[in-house]
């Protein structure tokens, strides 16, 4: 931050009254510092980002994770096929909403490692079957990631049958049915919990630290914020849901198993054009309620004066005619992106070469423009 230095003003001033000489010094004075205009610009991002995108987009997504709970419910009370109908599309619903959270590892969801609890795919079919063989195992670790959350839902809802008819079986079998369903209601009830303990965490006291904590270091919101968003793009979109399927991150060698939403299928290609086209509306400032533009990664990266080194263009306007590339590419996928690495997984690595060079933009010219250190470490040569 710039501040004024203190200005010392000696006044001499000679006073001849009478017969009589006054020496009149002057005193010290000090003026406030003031924030300069690219810190008052990273004050007005991280307000705008905090009310205007991160806690109206946790509230639009606790919504209908609570539709999700109350169809759970439903279903564990009265297993059939319309229950089950009812669950799958509340928890479709709730997953695509999801897509637009998951980027926020800032903060309270950073803390409680949230996306871990909520989306770590592919799942553990025998993990699963032994959590629900013995309920007295912890979901609080590393090792229970796997185990739980949307994916695990998926295997639940999707999965333990080739027909409705089967899956509505599974849970109604006399003896195992009770334990299946009470897995449901403790997965579901952990994501509950955790996303509870997040908003009231965003509305008690960390929207205050984040929108009046302005600097670059390490620790700041801003530092997490950029380092999160980053990763998130980087690891769990580009990687993720295009780069590890399709092999372009595995020597070639596809993994159609990999996708996510996988017993669902034909989900997947919504789930990462949620993802992605929320990730874009993040770095231009998209208010979730309004539609409208404000302070964001793009403004900030204009206040610099950001620039292409060999164009001489605003890397916030090549950043996102990146975006449109890769939306572009996503677009003409088919819903099933499974189905699109095993019959048109040229499609797929596209969609991943693309997204690659947003990845460079991003990780390279972005937190070298903000001077923003990345923390994090991937393996795979950015």
């Amino acid at each position: 931050m710039i501040t004024f230095n203190q200005v010392k003003v000696k006044f001499g001033i000679l006073c001849l009254i009478g017969a009589m000489t006054w020496a009149c010094g002057g005193n010290d004075s000090t003026a406030d510092p003031e924030p300069d205009p690219v810190t008052k610009d990273r004050q007005a991002l991280l307000t705008n980002l905090a009310d205007n995108i991160i806690v109206p987009a946790y509230a639009n997504f606790k919504t209908k994770l609570d539709v999700m709970l109350a169809k759970s419910q439903a279903f564990s009370t009265k297993p059939d096929a319309g229950t089950l109908a009812e669950f799958r599309q509340a928890w479709a619903d709730a997953y695509v909403e999801w897509q637009k959270v998951e980027l926020f590892d800032v903060g309270p969801a950073n803390k409680v490692a949230m996306r871990n609890y909520f989306n770590i795919y592919p799942v553990s079919v025998s993990g699963i079957n032994e959590y629900i063989a013995d309920p007295t195992i912890n979901l609080e670790v590393t090792a229970s990631f796997d185990k739980q959350g949307f994916p695990a839902l998926d295997y639940l809802l999707n999965g333990v049958g080739t027909t409705d008819a089967q899956i509505v079986a599974y849970y109604t079998a006399p003896t195992e049915g009770p334990k299946r369903l009470a897995y449901i209601k403790r997965i579901t009830d952990h994501m509950n919990a955790l996303i509870t303990k997040v908003t009231g965490d965003w509305k008690d006291t960390y929207r205050t630290e984040f929108t009046t904590k302005t600097g670059l270091d390490i620790g700041s919101p801003m530092g997490q914020l950029v380092n999160g968003y980053v990763l998130y793009y980087e690891r769990f979109i580009r990687s993720g849901k295009f780069g590890i399927p399709s092999g372009a991150m595995l020597n070639g060698v596809a993994a159609a198993e990999k996708v996510e939403g996988f017993y669902k299928k034909d989900l997947s290609k919504q789930l990462a054009q949620a993802a992605h086209q929320a990730a874009v509306d993040f770095f231009n400032g998209k208010g979730v309620t309004t539609g409208k533009e404000g302070p964001s990664f793009k403004t900030y990266l204009t206040a610099l004066g950001a620039k292409d080194s060999s164009t001489g263009m605003s890397l916030a306007d090549i950043i996102n005619k990146q975006f449109d590339a890769a939306n572009q590419k996503i677009s003409v996928l088919k819903p099933n992106l499974y189905e699109e690495v095993k019959t048109n997984n040229a499609a797929m690595v596209a969609v991943y070469t693309e997204m690659q060079k947003a990845v460079r933009m991003l990780k390279v010219d972005m937190t070298s423009a903000m001077s923003i250190v990345i923390t994090y470490t991937d393996n795979d040569g950015d």
